[in-house]
């Protein structure tokens, strides 16, 4: 079993990956987006919208909007809160490699580094073409995730938090593919007890995310250092590319 197909992984996690902050930060995210993209109304796609922290935003703010991701949990996490907050958003469990409309959508996103999973690149691309093809002439995709550029900058081979619940959270990093792929060790840490998993994902630079996207037929491709709308450097802390159909 692939790791992101490993639902074990997704429910262990969440409360470290999802914190409430995090799901505070969503409302901002999406102006930003919206700022950025200058789309006001229609439909919109969140691809790998884990718990719906975008989507339910998304459908406040009047869009029609689909949620998909490959994870039951996380979806089934989604459609809790979709009801909680009496929101009309689509959720599909699907793999992002085979989930396409054609022209169906005004404005798609990708948040939070949920691209570049698949150990064989084309699998990538391919999520990209699909996505092209899901788009209508003129929309516009927000990729969202860490940088190469940042993340050799800032690079520790191992981090240790602790959490408000007690436990301890300990990640270990290794590149390799020519600094093209991370592979991480996740060790939980609580009541004496600890929990391990092994995932692992590539990793873009700028050009190389630019590459990928004009590969899957898009044309006009911008990068930014974050949602806001800031050059994309050294100094980014994120790496943001607005590619348009």
């Amino acid at each position: 079993m692939d790791w992101f197909s490993d639902d074990a992984f997704w429910r262990d996690f969440f409360p470290y990956m999802f914190p409430s902050e995090r799901f505070a930060a969503s409302g901002e995210q999406v102006e930003q987006i919206l700022r950025l993209t200058g789309c006001e109304k229609g439909a919109v796609l969140d691809l790998c919208c884990g718990p719906g922290r975008h989507s339910i935003v998304f459908a406040q703010r009047g869009f029609a909007v689909t949620g998909v991701d490959a994870s039951p949990f996380l979806l089934g996490y989604a459609r809790e809160r979709g009801l909680e907050t009496a929101v009309n958003v689509e959720w599909v469990l699907e793999d992002m490699r085979h989930f396409g409309r054609a022209s169906a959508f005004d404005l798609a996103c990708s948040m939070f580094t949920s691209f570049g999973y698949f150990e064989d690149d084309e699998d990538n691309v391919r999520v990209l073409r699909n996505v092209h093809e899901s788009l209508k002439h003129g929309g516009a995709f927000v990729m969202e995730m860490l940088g190469k550029e940042r993340l050799l900058r800032v690079w520790q081979q191992a981090v240790c938090t602790d959490n408000p619940d007690g436990s301890l959270l300990l990640q270990r990093h290794k590149m390799r593919d020519g600094c093209g792929r991370i592979d991480n060790e996740w060790i939980i840490l609580k009541d004496g007890s600890y929990r391990t998993f092994h995932f692992n994902h590539a990793v873009y630079s700028g050009m190389e995310i630019e590459d990928r996207l004009k590969r899957a037929g898009f044309a006009d491709v911008r990068l930014y250092g974050d949602l806001q709308g800031a050059p994309y450097g050294l100094e980014a802390v994120r790496l943001v590319a607005v590619a348009r159909k």
